[in-house]
């Protein structure tokens, strides 16, 4: 495995966001399933990483950078401004396969070459220039390539935007062990028994009676999830110092640019709170 350490200008605009997230990702190994993994990559399947050179634009611990090595990529890098990498050395060790070239840059002005394939999960909706991280994806994938990201979507989130936004814009400024155990934990512990509670009740075979239920697609998926999962999501949306909500019209708005092959183009709403998307670049 090589490392590397890019573009880190201390007075970067996402780097307290970077530092809040890298003290959450250094105190957890890999959480994501391998059902998740899929699920977050969807219309994409593991055939499409096999062979091609693939980035990771904001990488956490590597939990993803786990399973895509796995799927025999030719090359594969990941680039994160957060100081995560001794983490995501301890999870990639247990990966036989080819090394990954690990960065340390903020991934709106590294320049890593271009790629098969880059995916940004996560991450642009935590920017401080949301648009400038989509450019930053499109920069790197070669023509032809392809780009695949996950952002919080504006709709189906009214419920969180009332609620937990207000407590993540005090809470986000205290020491991160306050914010995990002291208010993620009391506040997710109720969600958790209601998540529970209709997936053993089955409500999802009722979702005309049941469908005003806020984020209720979205608490049916966690609802599969064990405590520590639902624990570690409550933590990461409370320790961010700048969280955005993106609205379609945006989304639909970066699909457009020139250089992107319309035709190939895919957005979609998952869990009825956030957005998959991406497509091909032209190939001149």
């Amino acid at each position: 495995m090589s490392t590397r350490n890019d573009s880190r200008d201390s007075a970067a605009p996402d780097l307290r966001t970077a530092r809040a997230f890298g003290e959450s990702w250094n105190r957890i190994g890999t959480v994501y399933s391998r059902e998740q993994f899929l699920e977050w990559f969807a219309p994409l399947g593991p055939e499409d990483f096999i062979g091609h050179d693939v980035l990771e634009m904001g990488f956490g611990n590597g939990s993803l950078l786990v399973h895509v090595a796995q799927e025999s990529p030719s090359r594969l890098a990941g680039v994160e401004l957060a100081d995560t990498g001794e983490q995501t050395r301890r999870n990639l060790a247990r990966v036989t396969a080819a090394p990954v070239e690990i960065h340390r840059g903020d991934l709106t002005q590294v320049d890593l070459g271009q790629f098969d394939l880059v995916y940004c999960i996560g991450v642009l909706h935590h920017l401080s220039d949301p648009d400038a991280g989509f450019a930053a994806v499109l920069r790197h994938v070669k023509p032809g390539g392809r780009f695949h990201c996950w952002v919080y979507a504006r709709e189906g989130n009214l419920g969180i935007r009332l609620t937990v936004e207000p407590i993540r814009r005090i809470v986000s400024r205290l020491p991160w062990w306050i914010t995990k155990y002291a208010v993620a934990l009391p506040l997710v512990t109720p969600y958790y028994i209601l998540a529970k509670t209709l997936r053993l009740l089955r409500l999802d075979h009722a979702r005309s009676i049941v469908r005003w239920i806020p984020l209720f697609e979205y608490t049916r998926w966690i609802a599969g999830e064990p405590f520590r999962f639902f624990h570690h999501v409550a933590f990461d949306q409370l320790v961010s110092p700048r969280t955005r909500y993106l609205e379609r019209s945006r989304i639909l708005r970066w699909l457009s640019d020139p250089s992107i092959d319309h035709d190939t183009t895919y957005l979609i709403l998952r869990n009825g709170n956030s957005w998959k998307f991406g497509g091909r670049k032209r190939d001149p």
